[in-house]
């Protein structure tokens, strides 16, 4: 039986700028651009009370709490704070998978403190937390990961929620469907249409069945609902993609500044690959217009793109293919995918940071 702990710290960014700036606490905030083009990157919960959430526009964001206050981000400040933050879980286990810069999942089966109870870790992590940078965490405690997560989603902010061994059947079953881990909001909508709102209704419905509607996620779905998930906590994530993208100030229409912008988002995408070590076979181009329609496109190369002049040449094919001019372009964005290791066959100038 494994014991699994899921840290998730409340409104992250936010909670630093409130932290660091105490005319802030208590006032609805969002970490992002207040600009007409602008995007929310994270809000104190006192704005999400008025719907205020990460993703959406700042003009948007606005007009649902009219007296919010934007901050802008400082990622480094964020960085800084998340590496603190890790460093304490490390000195309970070395098993420990970050998730993003604010949520990880940890393994305390067997852990350094040789503590035999997962909730007393969880508890002692979130005061060590507060301790040493003055920010509140939720933690979710289970037998795997799946249950972890929903846990911790289920008493924020600064919540400590466990689901016991003889628990977890009964929780899911009682659980909404939309409250699921991995299922959003198009699945969900999908789910009620076929007359599932709860893991009790998800539960009765065969592998076959699941396989049908669902394809491969089906027997994901098949196994959480019986609180079954198998998957490890892996301190070494391998990373997927490395991408870029860019919301501009005012839309894009002539050729010119289309193929300007792409040029910066392909410099920046090259910094990114060097410093990560990633390189990949797959160039895929983003384009997000006015009316905020989106379009993808893809061209996988017989060999990793690992210098510019590649990357350059490659992604101009792309965008020449869609005859954008004239079009309204809200966003343009740049990733690589489909990893191989860097043979040594092409120069490839390395950034060190010191």
């Amino acid at each position: 039986m494994r014991k699994i702990i899921h840290m998730d710290m409340d409104a992250f960014y936010a909670s630093i700028e409130q932290r660091d700036n105490p005319e802030l606490e208590g006032k609805a905030i969002a970490v992002g651009k207040g600009s007409e083009r602008g995007v929310v990157a994270a809000a104190s919960y006192e704005a999400r009370k008025y719907g205020v959430r990460s993703a959406i526009s700042s003009r948007v964001a606005q007009k649902k709490c009219p007296h919010l206050i934007f901050v802008p981000g400082r990622m480094e400040t964020y960085k800084a704070v998340s590496r603190e933050i890790m460093e304490i879980f490390l000195d309970y286990t070395d098993l420990v998978e970050p998730l993003s810069i604010d949520e990880a999942f940890l393994d305390v089966t067997e852990n350094k403190k040789n503590m035999q109870s997962a909730t007393l870790i969880a508890r002692e992590i979130k005061e060590r937390i507060y301790e040493k940078t003055q920010l509140t965490a939720s933690a979710g405690v289970s037998i795997n990961k799946f249950l972890a997560k929903t846990a911790s989603d289920y008493d924020k902010p600064d919540g400590l929620y466990v689901i016991r061994p003889e628990e977890a059947v009964g929780f899911v079953e009682q659980l909404p469907i939309e409250k699921f881990h991995g299922v959003g909001r198009v699945t969900a909508d999908k789910m009620h249409r076929l007359g599932i709102r709860s893991g009790s209704d998800l539960k009765r419905k065969s592998l076959a069945w699941m396989h049908r509607h669902f394809g491969k996620t089906g027997l994901h779905y098949y196994n959480i609902v019986r609180a079954e998930d198998k998957r490890a906590v892996n301190p070494e994530r391998i990373r997927k993609s490395v991408g870029t993208e860019r919301t501009f100030e005012k839309d894009l229409q002539e050729n010119f500044e289309i193929i300007t912008a792409l040029y910066h988002i392909e410099k920046e995408l090259m910094r990114r690959m060097k410093k990560s070590g990633s390189y990949g076979r797959t160039l895929t181009l983003k384009v997000k217009f006015h009316d905020f329609k989106q379009i993808t496109r893809s061209k996988t190369l017989p060999r990793i793109i690992d210098d510019f002049s590649t990357l350059h040449k490659h992604a101009k094919e792309i965008l020449g293919q869609l005859e954008l001019e004239g079009r309204k372009i809200r966003l343009l964005g740049l990733s690589v995918s489909q990893f191989e290791k860097n043979d040594g066959t092409h120069a490839v100038q390395l950034e060190l940071d010191f």
